[in-house]
């Protein structure tokens, strides 16, 4: 293997690796979302976009290099085979095409890997931003409910009150009462609107959770079918030598 196709190769375990880690179920959005959020990463991100797109021309580059190849050792298998003159160039033949058919898969699968490494990246990141703004909704909740209960708790109070004074205070208590009345009638709105943002922030929980779940059921299954390959392709390794 070359330098180039042994450096693509390790990049492939790298990226293998890092979704493996992002999908471990023991570790929540939110510790991810303050990994990400550390300076280094903040001073990486302006080459961020750059480096992305110029692993991906790289890896495109590769992989068309490898289909050239598998493409034109294919078409020299037929011609060597039926070639007496030279018994050894169907090995050979043989060898490369392997090498090449390797390449591949190698580059196919890093050139994959790195868009679905880039795409959890971001629904982890925006997961975590919904169980965020969730907690926030939900304190705004409790605490919009334990002010109305205050108030009406107060405004008991002032009817007690309203019933042992005399009838001089009563249009001054009443005047107060209304106006705790209608305070109640804004706190009952506030949590209302507050509710009802809670609730589409949990429905935005759970799309975010069944795409992850979609992506992690994609990523095994690519990764089942990249094992049969490698099993394939050492078979027939072992016959052809």
């Amino acid at each position: 293997m070359t330098l180039q196709w042994a450096a693509v190769a390790t990049f492939l375990y790298a990226e293998i690796g890092l979704i493996l880690i992002f999908c471990l179920p023991f570790i929540p959005p939110q510790r991810w979302q303050k990994i990400f959020s550390f300076n280094v990463w903040g001073k990486i991100a302006t080459f961020w976009n750059k480096a992305f797109l110029t692993i991906i021309i790289l890896l495109i580059v590769l992989f068309l290099d490898a289909v050239r190849e598998v493409r034109k050792y294919s078409s020299v298998h037929t011609i060597e085979k039926s070639s007496t003159s030279r018994p050894d160039a169907y090995e050979h033949t043989q060898m490369k095409l392997f090498r090449s058919q390797r390449n591949l898969y190698i580059s196919g699968f890093s050139l994959f890997f790195w868009l679905v490494l880039r795409r959890l990246v971001t629904l982890i990141t925006q997961l975590a931003k919904e169980l965020s703004n969730k907690g926030v909704l939900k304190t705004q909740a409790e605490n919009t409910n334990k002010a109305a209960k205050k108030f009406m708790e107060e405004n008991e109070k002032l009817k007690r009150i309203l019933k042992s004074h005399g009838k001089d205070e009563e249009c001054v208590l009443e005047a107060e009462n209304k106006k705790l009345v209608e305070d109640q009638e804004k706190l009952k709105t506030e949590l209302r609107k507050t509710s009802d943002a809670l609730s589409k922030a949990q429905n935005g929980v759970m799309e975010m959770k069944m795409q992850s779940e979609r992506l992690s059921k994609e990523y095994d299954q690519l990764l089942k079918e990249h094992s049969e390959l490698q099993d394939r392709l050492e078979r027939g390794n072992k016959k052809r030598l």
